[in-house]
């Protein structure tokens, strides 16, 4: 008897387990669609993420924290508003610390000279509130205004300082003949209006003679920018200010290189400059010793290096935070001109080394603000005027700083918008209005101003929102 034969059913296959990490097999064509439906498929590959996430997020919470930081602080320095408030705040600071420490720095000089201890502080006072003034209505005079007034400033300066050279007229302080008496206690000192003259005349002049394409041409690249500051600087030398003609120089120089000199001219201008000032130097012995005081440690014959070794006492003294205000002892008739050249020493004795960096970060900022507006512009007489005040400040900053540390020879310049003194601060202050001019006339800064008039719309929650559009006044509709 046969088996009784059954259809047995086929066994399944046994799979295996797949072992982690491992990817599935691809499906052969020939396999049957049961087979490919049963297939798992691949997992999905994660995206690589970018090195700067990944550096990110591998510095952890404090990591990103200063990484947002930084990108903020980035996006708030691109801003185009923000030249327009380094400019305002940083002079206005500037101004308002000088206010402080003149009237810290003046007391025992003026009761030197029987004079009320606030003095020179209430004479400094109403020079700023007259600079202020000054800022603020050079800072809305339009560039055509500011073009016509260039030519008549430089001839009022250039008969000022002629005035100075009359006998009878000009006023000696300190072995300087550059002062005139305006009546009772103030004086003026043309020679630092000169400064401002030639930003202006010379940034006019050279934007007419680009826009006619002559810059190309030395002749019309040299005259008369130089013949007139030549002129300037005769002037000021024959009253001993080579201090101010340094600074001038330094000005001109600007101009031709924002000129776009060529580097054989500007090269020979510069050994030609040098080498009168060499000359200068040589034939006058108190420049000489001036000179001879650089990195004296004692203060020599006939106590010619007193000054200098004595600010450098000063800043020694005032240690990472200063004596504390008022509390100087150098001002105690120790440093000559503490109110005036040397106001930086004695801010270093009272508020010590971070009072001195606060100083020149502020100064460093003013300076970035002009150099940025100067690169932005596409006006040329905004390009040349702009960099010509901010060579002028930056290179007053620098002489003055560069000779109370020692570095420099004592050329009797103020640190400006600091220093004691109407006729330094009255121009530098009518300087800083042109800059914060030359910022608000950039178009996006002049959009980002026009956003914050008072024409405003509101979105549909009732939240106020801010348009460029000025509101207009409601017609019928067939007026036109």
């Amino acid at each position: 008897m046969t088996a009784d034969k059954r259809p047995t059913r086929e066994a399944a296959p046994v799979r295996r387990p797949r072992p982690a990490g491992r990817a599935p097999r691809r499906p052969s064509p020939d396999a049957p669609r049961a087979a490919v439906a049963r297939t798992p498929p691949a997992p999905a590959r994660r995206p690589v993420p970018a090195p700067a996430s990944v550096l990110r997020a591998g510095r952890g919470a404090l990591g990103q924290r200063v990484a947002g930081l930084h990108d903020r602080a980035r996006r708030a320095w691109d801003r185009p508003l923000t030249a327009y408030y380094l400019i305002l705040g940083g002079s206005l600071l500037i101004t308002s610390l000088g206010l402080v420490m003149v009237f810290s720095a003046s007391q025992i000089q003026a009761l030197r000279f029987d004079l009320p201890a606030t003095y020179y502080f209430k004479k400094q006072l109403v020079a700023a509130t007259l600079g202020t003034v000054a800022l603020l209505v050079a800072s809305r005079l339009p560039v055509k205004l500011l073009r016509a007034l260039s030519y008549p400033l430089l001839l009022i300066t250039v008969v000022l300082l002629v005035l100075v050279q009359v006998p009878g007229i000009g006023v000696e302080v300190n072995g300087s003949t550059n002062w005139l008496s305006v009546g009772g206690p103030f004086m003026l000192q043309p020679s630092e209006f000169a400064k401002l003259a030639l930003v202006l005349w010379g940034a006019d002049l050279l934007a007419r003679k680009g826009e006619r394409g002559l810059l190309t041409q030395w002749k019309h690249l040299l005259v008369p920018l130089i013949p007139g500051a030549l002129l300037i600087c005769a002037l000021v030398m024959l009253g001993r200010d080579m201090g101010t003609v340094m600074i001038i120089a330094a000005v001109l120089f600007g101009l031709l290189w924002l000129a776009g000199a060529p580097a054989r001219m500007f090269g020979t201008a510069l050994v030609c400059a040098a080498a009168a000032t060499v000359v200068l130097i040589a034939v006058a012995p108190h420049r000489m010793n001036r000179l001879a005081c650089l990195g004296a440690s004692d203060p020599g014959p006939d106590d010619r290096c007193w000054q200098a070794l004595h600010g450098l006492y000063a800043l020694a003294s005032g240690g990472w935070f200063g004596s504390g205000l008022g509390a100087s002892v150098e001002k105690w008739g120790e440093l000559p001109e503490p109110h005036t050249d040397f106001i930086f020493a004695i801010t270093g004795e009272e508020l010590g080394l971070a009072g001195t960096l606060s100083v020149l970060m502020l100064f460093a900022a003013l300076g970035y603000a002009g150099i940025r507006v100067a690169g932005r512009t596409e006006d040329p007489f905004v390009r040349y005027a702009a960099g010509g005040v901010t060579i002028w400040i930056t290179s007053q900053v620098v002489i003055n700083v560069g000779a109370v540390l020692g570095l420099l020879p004592i050329a009797g310049v103020p640190l400006p918008l600091f220093s004691y003194g109407g006729s330094s601060l009255l121009p530098t202050m009518c300087a800083v209005g042109l800059l914060i001019a030359f910022s608000r006339s950039d178009p996006a800064a002049r959009a980002a101003l026009a956003m914050r008039q008072p024409g405003v719309l509101r979105t549909p929650g009732g939240a106020r929102r801010k348009t460029m559009r000025r509101p207009v006044r409601k017609r019928s509709s067939g007026e036109r």
